[in-house]
């Protein structure tokens, strides 16, 4: 069975952000895919100590929930990133999260599907998706898209729940990703993953 992992950033478990994941994990479980769903958002999460040391040891050295939860990621088929819109940004936990769990993470993210969800009162949204699905695409993962771009407005659940174009955003978001998941898992075993390639590194330490 094909899995997706759900994160929420806010530290509100039942707010705005978790309304609209709510919404999608409804969708997921009538396409017969598990899920599951993390709130890291009350959780302290410090920054990547840019140690290297994940290079060694396969996981962060700062022993908390992104180790944690790198091995869900692992399993999983999908992840999609939930977070409210703190001055025009995801919110700063959510952030430190995804920086050390994609760092400290060496297994291979090729054609997992992706998808950022975020939430605000009014503006912002937009500068914050495009922040979440940067951790995609530099990691391989093709990015789910939705009929508008991932967002539901309002300043409490109730008000979400009063959003019928950005739940009905998130119901057509979740469809396309089990869509996408399942065409992936299907080209695989008919044709294996795309080859990657390795070994260019553009930094010019030369200075020319």
């Amino acid at each position: 069975m094909s899995r997706v992992l759900l994160i929420n950033g806010s530290p509100n478990a039942h707010g705005c952000t978790a309304t609209a994941l709510e919404e999608m994990i409804r969708v997921f479980e009538s396409e017969g895919v598990e899920t599951g769903l993390v709130n890291i958002g009350k959780e302290s999460i410090r920054g990547c100590l840019s140690c290297g040391k994940c290079g060694t040891l396969g996981k962060c050295i700062v022993d908390d929930i992104v180790n944690a939860v790198a091995p869900e990621f692992e399993g999983a088929d999908g992840l999609v990133v939930g977070s409210p819109v703190y001055y025009g940004l995801p919110n700063g936990t959510l952030l430190s999260f995804l920086d050390r769990l994609f760092y400290s993470t060496s297994f291979s993210k090729h054609m997992k599907v992706g998808a950022a969800v975020v939430s605000c009162r009014r503006g912002g949204n937009t500068a914050s998706f495009d922040v979440l699905n940067k951790y995609f695409t530099i990691s391989g993962m093709p990015v789910a898209s939705s009929t508008y771009w991932n967002q539901v407005h309002g300043f409490t659940a109730e008000d979400v729940k009063k959003d019928r174009e950005g739940l009905q955003i998130m119901r057509n978001l979740a469809r396309n990703m089990a869509f996408l998941i399942r065409a992936i898992a299907d080209a695989k075993e008919k044709y294996g993953l795309p080859v990657t390639e390795r070994g260019a590194f553009t930094s010019f330490p030369d200075g020319k």
